[in-house]
């Protein structure tokens, strides 16, 4: 039996090879925990999104969901392929602006948007701002009247449409946090109170579904939801919208058990149902946006792990204790979610054993997995978790004072590390002593 179903690189030597750098090589370089990202796969990815909108000859964004790892370099990558990004804190645009990204093509997203940051997204120029609820609109009438500027918005539905998903990621069905009711005629006075202010330019509607959905039917199913809202528009208030965004959420496999289509046949099926809804209405057909996060960076991203001590319990799996944990992966932990994990040196060696894989926080739920075959491993042995690219180091933390990990980029047989690893000094920097 082998480690893993997933499709690894291997080279001469046998070992995992990432961005056509050895895996082994990076851990010693670099150190770990490490987060490791192959980057032609993130290059891969964009334009496979791009040629399905291409084909089919409507216009389009393939807008980063940021959220899935904000740093500097990511958005120099986005850049570089021509992507979009979307953001939701102060602190996102901040990295997005730092990294030299187009303000114009970053959209603003968030339920809570602080008028702080929504100052900043004004100065900064961020393209579009998603509008959430009738407190966000008061908010930017206001700002937009003080600075006598007009600002794209688009409006955020929820459509009432539940994902087959874990209840933490739905976002779509009506009891959300995020976005304005359809039955309860929310989502109309919200466009009422935007299209009769002239500091709003209102391109569109938006709706988000969930996260890591495998399911075609939910996106058919919100596709046909916006244009039924948008010909419910131009009926009742003659508005016709130029823009639809049905956000992202398309499921990538983590283990064997994951059976998602590849992300762009749900983009295909998106570009579809909306011709085929358009054409049926007699509206024009809209540009097509995406929001696309997980399905970019969360296959291209590795954790790689040095083994430490082995805990043998009769009758049980044996814990094998990593270097690292929930404060670089705590998706397990929150979700329980499952990955793959194979051992550097040897990723197409039979596995000889299942092992428990812990972290090394204090917590006992501090398990990375729960049941991973492996061959025998030894103290100082290279372990990398697959397919760790989207949520794990944007959602890092310093719990246990341990610093966050570097991150580095890999392509075309090269290296380059785009985030430090924390120093104990960067812990306490923004400590203060205190006196009695």
């Amino acid at each position: 039996m082998q480690q893993t179903t997933q499709p690894l690189a291997v080279n001469a030597a046998g070992h995992l090879e990432i961005g056509g750098v050895d895996s082994l090589a990076l851990a010693k370089q670099y150190q770990t925990p490490l987060v490791v990202y192959d980057v032609a796969k993130i290059r891969e990815q964009i334009r496979r999104f791009k040629q399905v909108f291409e084909a089919a000859g409507v216009e389009y964004a393939v807008s980063f969901a940021s959220k899935a790892l904000s740093i500097k370099a990511i958005y120099q990558v986005m850049q570089a392929e021509g992507a979009h990004a979307d953001v939701v804190s102060g602190g996102e645009i901040y990295t997005a602006q730092t990294a030299g990204f187009p303000m114009a093509r970053v959209s603003f997203h968030g339920n809570n948007k602080s008028r702080a940051e929504l100052e900043q997204a004004l100065d900064a120029g961020v393209g579009m701002i998603v509008v959430d609820n009738f407190h966000e609109i008061e908010l930017l009438k206001t700002l937009l009247t003080e600075r006598n500027v007009m600002q794209k918005v688009m409006v955020r539905i929820t459509p009432g449409i539940t994902a087959h998903t874990n209840e933490y990621i739905q976002t779509g069905q009506v009891d959300s946090k995020f976005g304005f009711d359809l039955a309860s005629g929310q989502a109309d006075q919200a466009i009422q109170a935007l299209l009769a202010d002239s500091h709003f330019k209102v391109m569109g509607l938006h709706a988000h579904i969930g996260s890591q959905i495998f399911d075609v039917q939910g996106f058919a199913g919100v596709a046909q939801k916006l244009v039924e809202v948008a010909k419910h528009w131009q009926t009742k208030f003659d508005y016709v919208p130029t823009i639809v965004n049905v956000g992202g959420g398309f499921g990538i496999r983590y283990v064997s058990a994951d059976h998602p289509q590849a992300p762009e046949q749900f983009v295909a099926t998106i570009v579809s149902e909306i011709q085929k809804a358009t054409q049926a209405a007699n509206l024009p057909m809209p540009a097509i946006w995406i929001e696309p996060g997980r399905s970019l960076v969360g296959p291209a991203g590795f954790n790689l792990y040095t083994v430490g001590s082995r805990k043998e319990i009769p009758g049980y799996a044996p814990f094998v204790s990593v270097d690292g944990g929930m404060g670089d992966n705590i998706r397990p932990a929150l979700y329980q979610a499952e990955y793959e994990t194979v051992l550097a040196k040897a990723p197409q060696a039979p596995a000889e054993e299942t092992v428990r894989i812990a972290g090394k926080y204090c917590e006992s739920g501090d398990i990375l997995s729960q049941h991973q075959a492996l061959p025998k491993t030894v103290p100082g042995d290279v372990l990398a978790m697959l397919a760790t690219g989207a949520y794990g180091f944007s959602m890092a933390s310093n719990y246990n004072r341990n610093p966050r990990p570097a991150v580095v980029f890999a392509e075309n047989g090269q290296s380059q590390l785009v985030v430090k690893r924390e120093s104990y000094a960067d812990l306490v920097q923004n400590d203060l002593d205190y006196r009695a």
